[in-house]
Formats: C-alpha cells, sequence, structure tokens
C-alpha cells in the first residue's frame, strides 16, 4: 500500500480481501451494528484510507453478525469534540434545537453526503435487517448486493418525524413506495427492492461474500479515471434532478418535527410511544 497501513479501529475491520479491493466491515455484531458516533467517524476514516490509496479502486461496505444494522444507536452520547468533524457546522453543544440540529446535519446528513460523493465506486454488501439509520449504511453507496433474507425499513415516522434524516426515499423506491415504506414502517424484502432498483442483485446468504468480492474485482479491472468520470456522471444526473436540495428540505422537516415532539413530550426530541412500536415491529420483521 502507498499508505502508512491500516489504522487502529475498534468498531470496523479494514480488510483488502482483492487486489484493487478495500472492504470496510461493521463489527458490532453484538449490537446488530447499532451506529454509534465512534463507527461512524472510524467509517469515514477507513473510507478516506481507501480513497488515498491509488491501488484500491473499489470499495465494499459489509457487516458482521445475522443482521447489517438495527440503525442509530440511541444510547450513544460521545462527544463531538472527541473526532474530527468533516462540516463546517459547529455549536455542537449548544441547547435547544439549535445544537441537536447541528449534531445531525454532521453526523448524519454530513458523513452520509461525504461519502456518497467518495471519488470511487462503492458496494453495500447486506444482510438481514436493515433498520432506520441502517438505511444511511446502505444508500450513499453506489452499488447495493443483498442476500435473500435481507429487509429494509424506516420506522422513524412512529417517532414523530418524517423519516431518516439522509432522506432519499423517492430517488430509492419511487414516489409511492416511499410513502408506502414511511407511512406503514413495513419492512420491504431485498426481492421487492430488487424490482424497484434499489437493489442491484439479490443472491443466497451464504453466497452473498463471494459474489460482492467477485463484482468488486470485475470493477476494479476498469481504468480508474473512467470509473471515476462514470460515478461523477451519474450524481450529477442526481444533483441536476435536486437530490441536494431535496435532502435539506426533507432534514428541516426532520427537525420540525423533533422540536414538535420536544414541546409534546417534556423535552423529548421524538414521540416516546413509538420507541415500543419500533421495538416490536423489529422483532416481528
Amino acid at each position: 500500500m502507498s499508505t502508512n497501513g491500516p489504522p487502529v479501529l475498534e468498531r470496523i475491520r479494514y480488510e483488502q480481501p482483492a487486489e484493487g479491493v478495500a472492504r470496510v466491515v461493521l463489527a458490532r455484531a453484538e449490537t446488530r451494528n447499532a451506529q454509534d458516533r465512534k463507527m461512524l467517524y472510524e467509517l469515514d476514516r477507513a473510507f478516506g484510507l481507501a480513497v488515498r490509496d491509488d491501488a484500491i479502486k473499489v470499495i465494499i461496505v459489509a457487516a458482521d453478525g445475522p443482521h447489517f444494522s438495527s440503525g442509530h444507536d440511541l444510547r450513544d452520547r460521545a462527544q463531538l469534540s472527541a473526532f474530527p468533524t468533516v462540516t463546517q457546522w459547529g455549536g455542537f453543544g449548544l441547547p435547544g434545537a439549535e445544537g441537536h440540529m447541528a449534531t445531525e446535519e454532521e453526523i448524519y446528513v454530513g458523513l452520509c453526503w461525504r461519502w456518497r460523493n467518495l471519488p470511487k465506486p462503492t458496494i453495500a454488501q447486506v444482510q438481514g435487517k436493515v433498520i432506520a439509520g441502517g438505511l444511511m449504511l446502505v444508500w450513499p453507496f453506489d452499488l447495493v448486493v443483498a442476500s435473500d433474507d435481507a429487509t429494509f425499513s424506516d420506522p422513524a415516522v412512529a417517532f414523530g418525524v418524517n423519516g431518516h434524516e439522509y432522506f432519499v426515499h423517492t430517488w430509492e423506491l419511487g414516489a409511492r413506495k416511499a410513502k408506502e415504506m414511511l407511512f406503514t414502517g413495513a419492512a420491504l424484502g431485498a426481492e421487492e427492492c430488487h424490482r424497484l432498483g434499489m437493489v442491484n442483485h439479490v443472491v443466497p446468504r451464504a453466497e452473498l461474500e463471494r459474489f460482492t468480492l467477485d463484482l468488486a474485482k470485475r470493477i476494479a479491472t476498469r481504468p480508474s479515471m473512467g470509473l471515476k468520470l462514470a460515478k461523477l456522471a451519474v450524481n450529477q444526473t442526481l444533483d441536476a434532478q435536486g437530490q441536494w436540495n431535496a435532502i435539506q428540505a426533507a432534514f428541516s422537516l426532520h427537525h420540525l418535527g423533533h422540536s414538535h415532539a420536544a414541546e409534546m413530550n417534556k423535552g423529548m426530541r421524538v414521540d416516546p410511544s413509538g420507541a415500543e412500536v419500533i421495538r416490536r415491529e423489529a422483532k416481528g420483521a
């Protein structure tokens, strides 16, 4: 490698399973890969390592355990001062909606948009459940390979908000299916997501790792300049459609929901009754 070697990481692993391929693995299986702030910044660090290594052409995002990600780790209270923030926002510790909005702009929208625009092809290798914020570790990436047991859901409406913070539901699913996912909180299976265009390939669970790596190796045979330009061309088409502006508008609505919940629930930024609904449906999905 042209870099100084792999970083010391606690929440993820950084691997090079084949020539030209980096694999970043969520390694909190005991929490169903719930994403705390340490995990998010370790992911960003690993992506930076892969981007700066000219020998790497493709990045895979995978996960240990039966499920890809159960979403945000709501128990996490780590201070952002402990991490290398990536946006120009500040005021993370300020009281009320101001600090809360700044924090979510940084750790959710800011990181997702940064990853969406990585200059190398990325592939999400997904198994089991992907719930709410877990989609934010899938949707920023270019291709999605899912096992046949994978399911995808965003039940955040039960909390009194419009959905998770990286709001690209309409592009991923189409308008009507996006509304159904949000209105009902129901999980969509891998085959349905494949039909909708959100998932590129559905494979048996036992073949997921091999299939994804073979796809990455095939992509890695292409010249890096061509790959970079092709990705830019597609992403710029989404930009021309107004994707970034739509994400920002939805994020503002998200924080209107948080502010309403705080007024109605003694300062709690989500409707507390939603937690049990989401927990029950996640167990039964």
